[in-house]
């Protein structure tokens, strides 16, 4: 994994290829070619996205005999939910802010109407 696994996993993260690849992983393992058989491109091509997703943690390749099979890891889709909940909650917290401001106002101005 690189310095920065945050980075990593939202850039693998980043082609639809890859999330295509790890909805699949989320069924089950996989070989590599049955990995590819959705996909219009080479199995060298899924070999590179399948790298990528290994480089960011969010699989692990294991050979079996002349097999390769991938297997999800998702201890770093868990470490991307808690980032991005947290920003969720700093969210809900402002947006109740702005409900409660908006109400006070609406008050003030009833109050104040002829």
């Amino acid at each position: 994994m690189t310095a920065d696994p945050l980075s990593a996993v939202f850039a693998a993260l980043a082609d639809p290829t890859r999330r295509a690849i790890l909805a699949r992983l989320a069924s089950g393992d996989a070989t590599v070619n049955e990995l590819a058989t959705p996909f219009p491109i080479s199995v060298q091509a899924i070999s590179r996205h399948l790298s990528v997703l290994e480089r960011a943690g969010l699989i692990v390749r294991t050979r079996e005999a002349q097999w390769r099979r991938c297997r999800l890891d998702p201890a770093p889709l868990r470490t991307l939910a808690e980032w991005v909940d947290q920003y969720h909650r700093l969210w809900n917290d402002r947006y109740d802010t702005l409900d409660d401001y908006l109400r006070d106002l609406k008050e003030t101005r009833h109050e104040q109407a002829p």
